[in-house]
């Protein structure tokens, strides 16, 4: 009964894991990510069949042993950081700011892609508000682009009532860190204060990778996210910190 039952949940995890991959294939096909969830996929079935089978008893108690201890390390980790992106996605920034750096995403030919549409409305918000702060659009171009996601930020914000003297384009750049790091050679207010406005779960390393390059007093603010989204996003950006980790 007990092998039914763990193999019954292991298959269901399975083909839930599957059915999400497709999904997040669907619906952001820019991205290999998805393939992800294939993987997970295929731990969940080999897992169910290991049990079933018998083949995880029939291992040496030492090398159950290994296994165990790595993967409870491995979800303690994951659980640490998945606490650090979450402690950064309420974040808001105080009002008043001298520049906002609004983190570029995909641009399509037409319009913003759907995660870059959430931080532009929350730059747009931002700026009505604090009509005196100045706003930097960062991001290059990229091989599935048609132009440089600065320039399409800047039109969006223009289309939505942005004055074009309040921002500045920043094409240059290919990740967060350059994003950071050439915006802030074209602020030319010394010791200006600053908000970094990005998705919800990226605003932690985001942070992180400001603090990394002078920019102590540096806020960030967070922009919502796309719901059916939100699960791929976060375990996606679990791979990312560790990456940030190993490079630092």
């Amino acid at each position: 009964m007990g092998k039914r039952v763990a193999l019954g949940i292991c298959m269901v995890a399975a083909l839930a894991s599957t059915a999400y991959g497709a999904h997040v294939w669907a619906a952001h096909s820019g991205t290999s990510f998805w393939m992800m969830w294939i993987v997970i996929a295929c731990l969940f079935m080999v897992a169910g069949l290991a049990v079933w089978f018998g083949w995880w008893k029939a291992l040496p108690k030492v090398v159950r042993r290994v296994c165990a201890v790595v993967l409870c390390t491995g979800l303690i980790c994951f659980g640490a950081v998945e606490g650090l992106v979450i402690s950064g996605m309420r974040a808001a920034g105080e009002p008043g700011l001298d520049y906002v750096i609004v983190l570029g995403a995909q641009v399509h030919k037409t319009r913003p892609s759907l995660v870059l549409q959430y931080r532009l409305d929350k730059a747009i918000d931002y700026l009505e508000s604090n009509p005196n702060t100045i706003c930097i659009v960062s991001g290059g171009k990229a091989a599935n682009e048609p132009f440089p996601e600065a320039q399409g930020m800047a039109e969006y914000l223009e289309r939505h009532g942005i004055a074009a003297s309040r921002i500045i384009r920043e094409s240059k750049s290919k990740d967060t860190r350059q994003n950071i790091a050439n915006s802030r050679k074209l602020m030319t207010k010394r010791n200006a204060s600053i908000g970094i406005i990005t998705s919800d779960f990226h605003v932690a390393r985001a942070m992180q990778i400001a603090r990394d390059q002078g920019l102590a007093n540096a806020q960030g603010i967070a922009s919502g996210s796309p719901g059916d989204m939100l699960v791929n996003n976060m375990l996606r950006e679990f791979f990312a910190e560790l990456k940030y980790l190993v490079k630092r």
